[in-house]
């Protein structure tokens, strides 16, 4: 059974619908991530999981048990539902334990006591809760605050943007330990992010939202390689769309040659079944463009990105069609150059042109 079951949810400010219609469902021990850019609905979902929000329809179930509906709203205090905020939400006049003890407050002393020490083990703090929030580095404090709403042991935990406040390198490093901790506390965890990055590092399973609805509710290999829809081949990753032409069921041909699909080609939707002619956009990763001297095709450098080990071109085709393409950073073209590329595509994803 799964732990949570968010069943055709839909919520409005006024006249202005929020949340459309929105299903998922959460296994016990899996982190999931709402990931969309601002607007889309995902923080507000959050906050009816959390019991802030009366939903205006559908249901919302945790262990079986019905939290919110439109007849029913259990108090959020009695959902056994942890919250980390944006900005931690961590009281300076405590100590880094007493924080995180802040919740067990019905415990006894010694329980407490015991609970608070598993605690700074778990988050590597062991010999800080002694100190403030103020002498504990961001990254640091984010962890309190995660202790601080695992301490009293809650069915689920829901993180709202929880690594905005972070500078880049500190984000990635943190998000991968935010996992470890989690994973190795078997807690089962809703992120929301605008950053796929941040979903990427942390989620098992990630929901592309966008106007209120999911578009894609997947694990993050098949959203960037297999995306069912043009927004989420759009929104995940890089890539441009090349026009193709299909050549037989599972051939579609574009300018840099030949594509063979591992399954059915998406045609347009008055075809019984793809037929040669039919014409597609054929969606192409940076990683799906290689570099490669000894072949024919040649490309234009138009711009270039350094990022360590390998340069982001931006590459002009003969057509005047761009792609893009990742190559090892020893391989330093100037802009104008022409260099040989070739395709090696292991998902062929498609699309109907113009949708």
């Amino acid at each position: 059974m799964p732990l949570l079951e968010v069943d055709r949810v839909s919520h409005a400010y006024g006249k202005q619908a929020v949340v459309r219609d929105l299903s998922f469902d959460l296994a016990p021990g899996e982190i999931a991530c709402l990931l969309g850019s601002s607007g889309c609905g995902k923080t507000t979902m959050l906050r009816l999981i959390a019991g802030f929000e009366i939903p205006a329809a559908g249901s919302i179930r945790l262990n079986g048990v019905t939290i919110a509906s439109e007849k029913t709203q259990m108090p959020a205090e009695a959902r056994r539902i942890g919250m980390v905020f944006q900005d931690y939400a961590l009281f300076p006049h405590l100590s880094v334990g007493d924080n995180i003890g802040f919740g067990l407050r019905q415990e006894s002393t010694p329980a407490r006591r015991r609970r608070v020490d598993e605690m700074l083990e778990l988050i590597g703090l062991a010999n800080r809760g002694e100190r403030y929030p103020h002498e504990l580095s961001g990254g640091q404090q984010q962890r309190v605050a995660l202790a601080r709403a695992l301490a009293p042991q809650p069915h689920l935990l829901l993180l709202d943007e929880p690594f905005s406040n972070l500078d880049v390198e500190l984000r990635e490093r943190l998000s991968l330990e935010v996992r470890d901790i989690l994973k190795r506390a078997g807690m089962a965890a809703i992120l929301v992010t605008h950053d796929q990055n941040e979903a990427f590092a942390v989620a098992d399973m990630v929901g592309i939202m966008r106007e209120g609805r999911i578009e894609q509710w997947d694990t993050p290999y098949n959203l960037y390689h297999r995306p069912a829809t043009r927004h989420v081949a759009d929104f995940i990753g890089q890539g441009v769309f090349l026009p193709g032409e299909v050549m037989s069921r599972q051939i579609v041909e574009v300018e840099l040659g030949r594509l063979d699909s591992e399954v059915p080609l998406d045609c347009a939707s008055s075809c019984a079944e793809c037929q040669r002619g039919c014409r597609l956009d054929v969606l192409l990763r940076p990683d799906d463009v290689i570099h490669d001297d000894a072949s024919e095709v040649k490309a234009e450098v138009i711009a270039k990105a350094f990022r360590g080990a390998e340069f982001l071109y931006t590459l002009r085709l003969a057509s005047g069609a761009q792609v893009l393409s990742l190559v090892p950073s020893h391989h330093n073209h100037a802009i104008g150059e022409k260099i040989g590329i070739r395709l090696d595509v292991d998902h062929v994803v498609t699309f109907q042109q113009g949708r």
